[in-house]
């Protein structure tokens, strides 16, 4: 009958919409907690090759890691015995009979202390002090006969210079103002030329010099060059701020001079020159015989050197003993580091061939799997997971070895010989250091390479055809 709706099926094309509380469909995906289960499930299954890989992981951890220890321990050695020699940071320049036309002078030490790799810059001059110099140091009726060392003390500062007493001078204008030596203390005499004599009494006491530096009156007298000079000498008093540390390994070494601005020694000469009637050469350039330089870093000491010497100038360092010693050093660690890295090298074709025999053994293993709906990166990562624990557990016990191994090294002795030129051992001797770094790295490199031994094994057991796989015996 027409226009009659039909009875049953709704004609309309609009799709019913879905129910709501339609489940959703799980993920069949393996859980971390299954991968995990099945990783230790495997690792036992087989556990005579699983401890002969561990055991080759922990060879080659321990032989990278002792090797390692070694050639730190080595290096620390050496920069110790090094750093007995003087400051490594530090540069001489000498300009004794040097032909170069750039004078050695203010305008230059400006450019020196211009550079970034450059702490501090000294000159250096020497004076003496005494009635046959060009000055006289005195106290009361004891006069100073030693040696005057001209300098600028906030460069002193700088190169980390210490005091027994006071301090360095303060203040923009230093002139007048001194320190002493610890050693040079005892270069006052009196007048029938006797001095204090440093050797210590009975009771292991050095007595007390004759002059008291710093409570004492001290004064500087300009000395006469002809006793025909009736003029009366310019005199100046002479404040002392400060008494050094005894320190041989600064430079220069604070023992056995007065120290004082290297400016004021400077006039102090014009002084000499000016009552003395000398006459001077005006056209001559002022230029420091010696300069010392104080560069940021050892390191930084040859580009210093270079510059200098692209002047003209003469430059001594201990680079000169230092650079072929580190590079000695350097070779010797780096044998040390080959050999435990090929250690660890065998250890990775070990566990790819561990793995690979697991990937065979359980090919069924491996089409059930994929049967059953887990993914290519689930499959992947429980062989991942397997070769990456085994590098893991190899590393971790290969540490606790290698701080055994060097706790026994450094008790009873190791390894002699060494470079013994210039009183400097480059030897591996007794000397293994394991410091946190090395130990967490040893751990993540030994489990890095687990996991880069076991990739190839992976993607080879997710290529393995799931039909195949189900029917294999």
């Amino acid at each position: 009958m027409t226009g009659t709706k039909p009875k049953g099926k709704n004609p309309s094309p609009k799709a019913r919409p879905a129910p709501k509380n339609r489940r959703k469909r799980k993920d069949t995906g393996m859980s971390w907690r299954d991968s995990v289960a099945m990783c230790v499930k495997n690792l036992f299954r087989r556990k005579v090759r699983t401890v002969l890989t561990v055991s080759g992981v922990i060879i080659g951890t321990c032989a990278i890691t002792v090797m390692i220890s070694l050639g730190i321990g080595m290096q620390k050695t050496l920069d110790e015995t090094l750093a007995q020699l003087g400051d490594l940071t530090i540069i001489q320049i000498y300009n004794y009979g040097t032909t170069t036309e750039t004078p050695l002078d203010d305008s230059m030490l400006e450019q020196i202390r211009a550079r970034d790799d450059v702490v501090a810059v000294t000159p250096v001059v020497s004076a003496y002090s005494s009635s046959f110099d060009n000055f006289t140091i005195s106290s009361g009726r004891y006069t100073y006969n030693g040696q005057v060392t001209g300098v600028d003390f906030n460069a002193l500062k700088e190169m980390g210079y210490s005091f027994d007493q006071g301090g360095f001078p303060e203040g923009e204008d230093m002139s007048n103002m001194i320190v002493f030596g610890p050693d040079a203390l005892y270069n006052w005499m009196d007048r029938k030329n006797n001095y204090v004599n440093q050797i210590p009494d009975a009771e292991g006491n050095i007595p007390d010099p004759y002059v008291d530096v710093m409570k004492d009156k001290i004064e500087l007298t300009i000395n006469r060059q002809d006793e025909q000079n009736t003029k009366r000498p310019p005199e100046y008093k002479i404040t002392c701020t400060g008494v050094f540390t005894s320190d041989w390994e600064k430079n220069p070494a604070p023992n056995y001079s007065v120290f004082m601005d290297v400016h004021y020694l400077q006039s102090l000469q014009d002084a000499y020159n000016k009552y003395n009637s000398v006459k001077v050469d005006r056209t001559k350039v002022k230029s420091y015989d010696q300069v010392i330089i104080k560069v940021a870093d050892m390191n930084d000491v040859e580009d210093v050197e270079a510059f200098v010497q692209g002047f003209g100038f003469q430059t001594s360092s201990m680079e000169s003993v230092r650079k072929p010693i580190q590079d000695q050093a350097n070779q010797q660690q780096m044998i040390l580091g080959s050999l435990g890295a090929i250690s660890l090298f065998v250890a990775a074709l070990s566990i790819t061939n561990t793995m690979i025999m697991s990937v065979y053994e359980r090919t069924r293993e491996i089409g059930v799997m994929k049967v059953l709906g887990c993914s290519l990166s689930d499959i992947r990562g429980v062989f991942l997971l397997e070769a990456g624990c085994i590098g893991f557990i190899g590393g971790v016990i290969g540490v606790v070895v290698s701080y055994v191994i060097s706790f026994v090294i450094n008790r009873y002795g190791g390894m002699g010989g060494g470079d013994m030129s210039m009183g400097i051992s480059t030897s591996i001797g007794g000397s293994s250091i394991i410091p946190w770094w090395l130990a967490i790295g040893a751990v993540a490199f030994a489990t890095l390479v687990g996991l880069v031994s076991g990739f190839s094994p992976a993607n080879r057991a997710v290529k393995i055809s799931a039909l195949t796989a189900i029917k294999q015996e």
